[in-house]
């Protein structure tokens, strides 16, 4: 037992000068504390106002400066006897406390005893296809979120062939909420591809990469999960208990730690159960070696961890020091002008409150951020601007939808409904809502019928449709203010009539 411990430290210690040196060649302060962590973004600034002489051109390299690329240490193998240890006690806790998730339930059809070969293999593409569609949902994705939007999905497609006869339109609208919408377009592209093949699902990880959208991670878990093949799956919970167990001080991003760390997850695979195996790494993960209070009492492989060890014996190393924190980048602010416009008809206003507003929705390009979907006319700005800039900005995007308010539309009421922010990945987006509501001039008639819907990039719906529609959740929020902000106002043609009928009393 001493002699691990020893050569724990001897490991540590020597990344650790490894590290050091590295900062040193690079002029850094010695601001980093014993345990390996990144320099954070408060001692960057501290960094940064203490050289306050030195030039812009400098200062703006130091700022866009994430995590340093360190040299990557030398990560020792598992050995014979500490893998099987991790595999018998990872599996053996898996069983008793895997969750029960519903893409964990194996697919299966109705077997014919002359057929089962088949059937047989009928039932390995179905669970194939089943993890597929939960593993791409699952990217960057919460596993509660995913839960309704899998039940769903495999409801309406149970098959690949069913999901193959789909149009992108289809699924962007069951995609709707979960962001990453590039996600639901390869798994259309993907399902195409493997129908249009006829040799059924790639069963390999080789052939799997073949498919758009599926990379190293997601093919090794359809092949380890659905077809048995003894190869790792390497995700964020699976990065996090690795540096941990081997005590990894290189920077997790970085290309050589993240080929170390599948080479290991690799040597751990268990050859007879390997996607039991890669379930239970993963589950691990999200269960009990979480990000910032692991639950190490519970963990089945905690003997066998260094990180703990050298915690245990060191009050300045802690666990949550592995993976070496990475500072992320700074979101890039953008802003734009939103307008929900909405339609009135010459026969709609002549029944008062009868009538059946529509609303103008429009439809991104099928290649960038939300590529494809539907959203209110919107005008990226070139940074904060007043009302009336805004307004000009949008009256010149309408009228490539032949809407004019000087020409073929008159403005029965336009004004400002707020701010609305919307958060992505790398963007922090402010919108600057409007409801602009018109009435078409001169009996103009808009045309609702014989749209091909994969084809236009416009159309008019009306209200009911609209809130049953699947929006992205930047767009609903943009509704919800307009449904608001329309509960508390009385209607534009009851306003009309109102005032018809005080002039008449007059």
């Amino acid at each position: 037992m001493c002699s691990v411990a020893s050569g724990r430290w001897v490991h540590w210690f020597e990344s650790h000068l490894r590290r050091e040196k590295y900062l040193q060649s690079q002029a850094t302060p010695p601001l980093l504390a014993l345990q390996h962590s990144s320099i954070s973004p408060s001692m960057d600034d501290e960094v940064e106002a203490r050289n306050g002489s030195r030039d812009n051109k400098e200062k703006k390299k130091r700022k866009q400066r994430t995590t340093p690329e360190i040299e990557v240490m030398d990560i020792e193998d598992f050995g014979h006897d500490e893998t099987l240890k991790i595999r018998a006690s990872l599996l053996g806790w898996y069983d008793l406390n895997k969750r029960d998730l519903p893409w964990r339930t194996p697919t299966t059809t109705t077997t014919h005893e002359d057929e089962e070969d088949e059937d047989a293999h009928e039932d390995q593409d179905n669970r194939a296809y089943a993890v597929w569609v939960s593993e791409v949902m699952l990217q960057q994705t919460r596993v509660e979120t995913v839960i309704d939007y899998y039940n769903r999905w495999m409801q309406k497609w149970p098959t690949l062939h069913h999901l193959s006869l789909a149009s992108l339109e289809e699924v962007n609208e069951m995609w709707a909420g979960l962001g990453y919408y590039r996600r639901a377009r390869f798994l259309l592209e993907g399902a195409k591809m493997i129908s249009e093949g006829k040799c059924g699902f790639p069963s390999t990880t080789s052939a799997l990469r073949e498919v758009p959208g599926i990379g190293n991670y997601t093919a090794g878990a359809i092949a380890s999960i659905a077809f048995k093949e003894a190869v790792p799956v390497v995700d964020g919970n699976v990065v996090r208990v690795i540096a941990r167990l081997k005590a990894i001080s290189s920077n997790p991003k970085h290309s050589s730690t993240i080929k170390n760390i599948w080479r290991l997850a690799g040597q751990l695979v268990d050859p007879c159960k390997p996607g039991d195996f890669n379930q239970a790494l993963m589950e691990l993960g999200a269960t009990i070696c979480t990000p910032l209070n692991p639950i190490c009492s519970a963990c089945p492989v905690s003997d066998e961890c260094s990180a703990l060890s050298m915690s245990e014996s060191h009050r300045s190393i802690l666990v949550t020091d592995y993976p070496v924190k990475v500072v992320k980048a700074k979101k890039r602010h953008d802003f734009s002008a939103v307008s929900v416009v909405k339609i009135l008809e010459e026969q709609d206003i002549s029944k008062g409150s009868q009538y059946n507003s529509r609303f103008l929705l429009v439809k991104r390009p099928n290649e960038g951020l939300l590529a494809g979907l539907w959203e209110f006319p919107s005008v990226l700005l070139d940074g904060e601007a007043d009302g009336a800039t805004r307004r000009k900005a949008i009256d010149r995007f309408l009228k490539s939808f032949k809407l004019d308010t000087k020409k073929n539309c008159r403005i029965v009421s336009r004004e400002d409904v707020g701010e609305c922010v919307h958060v992505f990945t790398h963007i922090h987006l402010t919108m600057y809502v409007e409801l602009l509501v018109l009435h078409l001039k001169g009996g103009m008639k808009i045309s609702y019928e014989n749209e091909d819907k994969e084809t236009m990039t416009w159309r008019w719906i009306d209200s009911e449709a609209l809130s049953s529609m699947g929006l992205t959740s930047g767009v609903r929020k943009v509704y919800n203010m307009i449904q608001k902000k329309v509960a508390l106002e009385p209607h534009p043609c009851q306003n009309k009539k109102n005032n018809s009928k005080k002039l008449k009393d007059s």
